[in-house]
């Protein structure tokens, strides 16, 4: 079976290490009567996970996409996890403000990925 093409690893990846690392950041917060000791270790315990996928992300992705590019597509990623993390998981709805603003970012990583070939 030939391997995913570079961009589909690495978007794969990335998406799979800000699931990770959105959970390790933000899903405490459902647990506010947990100690905070408990909160940071299990954050940390989370976001080795995270870790071990973005790494590999980066090192595949790169040569394929610029720094630059690979940040940009990984800012992107995690408002788009973090948007469906925080209605699923936390219970809130996302704001038209929020939507704007996203598209506003969105819209900024447009103009990161042109020029370059």
């Amino acid at each position: 079976m030939p391997a995913l093409p570079v961009p589909l690893q690495t978007i794969g990846l990335l998406t799979a290490s800000n699931v990770f690392m959105t959970f390790a950041w933000y899903g405490h917060l459902k647990f506010k009567g947990a100690p905070l000791w408990i909160a940071i270790l299990a954050s940390w315990a989370i976001a080795f996970f995270e870790y071990c996928l973005q790494v590999p992300a980066n090192r595949y992705g790169y040569g394929t996409f610029s720094a630059a590019q690979l940040k940009t597509i990984q800012e992107v990623i995690t408002l788009s996890v973090f948007s469906v993390f925080s209605w699923a998981w936390l219970g809130e709805e996302i704001t038209w403000h929020q939507a704007i603003g996203f598209a506003l970012i969105a819209a900024g990583a447009w103009f990161v990925f042109q020029g370059r070939t």
